[in-house]
């Protein structure tokens, strides 16, 4: 009886351990995403294209682009989407709830990472913890300020994963089988390539179990991942009209892109560098490398995906964020090879000497996540920008009924709530099947506003090279051959490659107000957040004279930071 109560308290004493550890981690991670993340300023572009579905959904017009239109599939998180609708549905802003649901899923994979470590894998906790603590110092506070969903990805894809390890360490169970096959549903909701993740995921059971102690998570992910999933699969195509997601069409295709492959790995190795030389050594020396293999390999084929997808807005690696979590749980069975290659008591057997190393071990760890910190922190930053400026101003004029042409689809039209023609066809069916923007195609909508991203600005001779200049080509040449006012032309370096034109549609009757109103903004430049220039007086038409309105204030005058 007594050796039965002191099992007892020793247990209780540690899950005591283990909770506050976790709430240690917990705490952390929190101060570190408030010290991090910028929660006031506006989503990034792609994020706000995502949250325009969200905010359509919740006030019940559907899945769709423009209220009133056919649904439109152009939102690829469609799970983080249906969540965000369901929070805005609930009370909170578009910016509240995704921010809400992006730190949630983030703190939950610091939780399971550890568990992980500590539960299934059986590492010291310290191990464990310091694991934990290098997803907490990642690139999530980046996405918390730019309201992108990859940490919920992570969080569905890790669940998963932690599934599928346990499979290949013990063999099959049915109640992990189940959750494989769960887990993998609500991965491939969230992001279409969660599909193939979790294939690849099967594959690695299958390697390291053989064929027959995998029917069991095998038939899981065939019911749950194609049964439930094609029923998903058939609702979609019957509501959007076609069976891909909108994006796919246009930066997909079936095409090869190695620039996408180029940029997957080296996102890859960005985030997950420290960790590939532990998995290295261990292959090297360990004696489980069946094992390990079958662990690494989804994860690099992951990667490989990328291939067929253009890398279009993968900005701070968000596509390939769900290999850091992934590859940190992998990481803990190559740690157990070489711990066990490798002991203490071959180095020395005095318990001093042993203190002394797992004191350097342990401070060479901190450094490590230390410098891993500070490369996440020192890259870019997030900055205030100035198209959600002109959003603002241009608010009060949605109940017109107007529409805008935009390349840059997300914060413009969110924010304004016009209904909006996104030229580049991401969030566009005919221009998406149609492959580009036409002349025609704008003459059906007759747009109150024209703005797009051009890479020159008018003091440079304009560029075409590729399909976003052809674009760009197109869409200045029917704002100058319709008469369209030249409203602004702002950008941070006047000889640069990079400048945001603005034209107004003459003949309405607020368009000298829409032409004033945007010029008075305070406008920030996205990439360098300082006060943008107007270059708009030197504006000269390639194609026939634009209407301009008269100077009335130093366009030149540039400031920086905001007002």
């Amino acid at each position: 009886m007594q050796e039965v109560a002191a099992s007892r308290e020793r247990r209780t004493l540690v899950r005591l351990l283990d909770a506050g550890i976790v709430m240690l981690l917990l705490i952390l991670a929190v101060v570190y995403l408030f010290r991090r993340a910028d929660f006031q300023l506006p989503p990034a572009e792609d994020a706000a294209m995502l949250m325009r579905y969200a905010l359509h959904l919740a006030e019940g017009h559907g899945i769709v682009w423009n209220i009133g239109e056919k649904p439109v599939d152009g939102a690829t998180d469609f799970l983080f989407m249906v969540m965000v609708a369901g929070l805005i549905r609930a009370g909170l802003s578009p910016e509240q709830a995704t921010r809400m649901l992006i730190l949630t899923a983030h703190l939950l994979t610091v939780v399971l990472i550890y568990l992980t470590g500590v539960g299934l894998f059986r590492v010291t906790r310290w191990i464990a913890a310091l694991g934990s603590l290098y997803l907490a110092t990642s690139a999530a506070a980046l996405y918390v300020s730019t309201c992108f969903g990859a940490p919920v990805f992570a969080l569905w894809a890790s669940l998963t994963w932690l599934c599928a390890l346990y499979l290949m360490l013990y063999g099959a169970d049915w109640r992990w089988s189940a959750g494989f096959g769960v887990f993998s549903l609500l991965t491939g909701l969230t992001r279409p390539e969660g599909v193939l993740l979790s294939l690849l995921m099967l594959l690695g059971i299958v390697i390291a179990r053989g064929w027959r102690q995998s029917v069991q998570p095998a038939l899981a992910w065939l019911i749950f991942v194609v049964g439930l999933g094609g029923v998903y699969f058939l609702w979609r195509w019957d509501y959007f009209g076609h069976p891909l997601p909108n994006p796919y069409y246009k930066k997909g295709g079936g095409m090869i892109y190695l620039s996408g492959l180029r940029s997957s790995i080296m996102n890859f190795v960005w985030f997950c560098l420290p960790l590939l030389s532990i998995w290295f050594v261990a292959l090297l020396v360990g004696s489980q490398r069946r094992l390990l293999i079958s662990m690494m390999l989804p994860i690099i084929g992951f990667v490989g995906l990328f291939i067929l997808l253009s890398d279009e807005m993968n900005i701070y690696g968000r596509f390939q964020y769900v290999t850091l979590p992934l590859s940190l749980m992998v990481t803990f069975p190559a740690y157990r090879v070489l711990r066990q290659r490798v002991r203490v008591d071959l180095v020395s057997n005095s318990l001093r000497d042993r203190a002394i190393l797992r004191g350097v071990a342990f401070m060479l760890s901190i450094l490590w996540i230390y410098i891993y910190a500070l490369l996440t922190l020192f890259q870019d930053l997030p900055q205030w920008d100035g198209r959600y400026e002109v959003a603002r101003v241009l608010a009060p004029y949605a109940n017109r009924g107007y529409y805008m042409a935009v390349t840059e689809a997300g914060l413009l039209p969110f924010y304004s709530r016009w209904k909006a023609i996104d030229t580049w066809g991401l969030n566009d069916l005919w221009i998406a099947h149609h492959g580009m923007v036409s002349e025609e195609y704008l003459d059906r909508y007759k747009p109150a506003l024209i703005m797009f991203h051009a890479r020159y600005t008018p003091l440079i001779s304009p560029r075409r090279n590729g399909r976003w200049d052809e674009m760009i080509d197109i869409l200045r040449r029917y704002a100058e051959t319709r008469g369209y006012i030249v409203a602004a032309v702002y950008t941070d370096i006047p000889y640069s490659d990079s400048a945001h034109y603005y034209y107004v549609r003459s003949g309405l009757p607020e368009s000298q107000a829409l032409v004033q109103r945007i010029r008075w903004v305070n406008y920030t430049y996205w990439r360098s957040g300082v006060r943008a220039i107007d270059l708009h007086p030197f504006y000269r038409p390639l194609y026939s004279g634009g209407a301009q309105f008269p100077i009335k204030r130093n366009h030149l005058a540039p400031t920086t930071g905001r007002e």
